[in-house]
């Protein structure tokens, strides 16, 4: 028979018991209740709360499409790429020894557009002058003229905006002290067909012969690489060169696209 201490403490173990599990049971409600008012409070403050602002286009691609004269060592191209600011970018595909048409033939065309740019900046003349791989010299007026004109055109059909660029001068000093450019025929047919096909335009030609003109034969030394013989490179930049071209491509940029001023130094 359990004595009535033994009793009195096994009577305390099941209310003790008893107590736990009430307060269990009290602890899971208020639990609960709290879960829902936090859940109610969320779903309220989301449904109050301003809609997030509609995601805006930020960054700029340009690609440049041209000759050694645009290139990043021996033209402008390496320059105008670190006078980009802002959320833009810049690739330069232009190549060396590329006429007009060799640019497209060899398909670099097809690898500018397959970067999808915003815009693609175009500038050739100098091989197209010279003849490319051994042909003879491109006439201004009809072949040239024509490989222009695709440019824009298939730039535009695949949703890029062109920019054309007429041939930065050689610097070729008469004996007068101005630059006599035998770029001057290219560079007229680029302003053409920039008219014709309401295309923005970067008349280059006409800066650097200014800019030439302004420094003098001696002056434009420090623009021009010096072959072995001793001479002066007269077409292709040094990087002295190119840090003095590039500016004008950008000057001349913010006024046929107003809309890139944002990005360009």
């Amino acid at each position: 028979m359990t004595s009535p201490p033994a009793a009195r403490e096994m009577g305390s173990r099941c209310v003790r018991e008893q107590d736990m599990k009430l307060q269990t049971r009290v602890n899971g409600l208020f639990a609960r209740w709290v879960t829902g008012l936090v859940v109610t409070f969320a779903v309220l403050s989301s449904a109050h709360a301003d809609p997030p602002p509609a995601s805006q286009p930020t960054t700029v691609h340009i690609v440049i499409a041209g000759d050694a004269t645009s290139a990043d060592n021996t033209g402008w191209g390496g320059a105008f790429a670190k006078l980009i600011c802002g959320d833009a970018g810049c690739a330069n595909q232009s190549r060396l020894g590329q006429s007009s048409g060799a640019f497209l033939s060899a398909g670099c065309w097809k690898r500018c557009l397959s970067l999808h740019p915003d815009y693609v900046l175009i500038q050739f003349g100098h091989n197209d002058e010279l003849g490319h791989a051994g042909s003879g010299p491109v006439d201004p007026n009809t072949v040239y003229k024509d490989n222009l004109r695709h440019y824009v055109d298939d730039a535009r059909a695949a949703g890029v905006k062109p920019i054309l660029i007429t041939p930065m001068a050689r610097r070729q000093f008469g004996p007068d002290g101005k630059i006599h450019s035998s770029l001057q025929p290219y560079a007229e047919v680029v302003r053409d067909v920039a008219n014709e096909k309401h295309v923005p335009l970067v008349d280059l030609h006409a800066r650097s012969i200014e800019l030439y003109e302004k420094l003098g034969p001696d002056g434009c030394r420090d623009l021009s690489y010096k072959k072995r013989d001793g001479t002066f490179d007269v077409a292709h930049l040094s990087a002295e060169g190119a840090k003095a071209i590039a500016p004008l491509v950008v000057d001349e940029l913010k006024k046929a696209a107003p809309e890139l001023a944002t990005y360009l130094k």
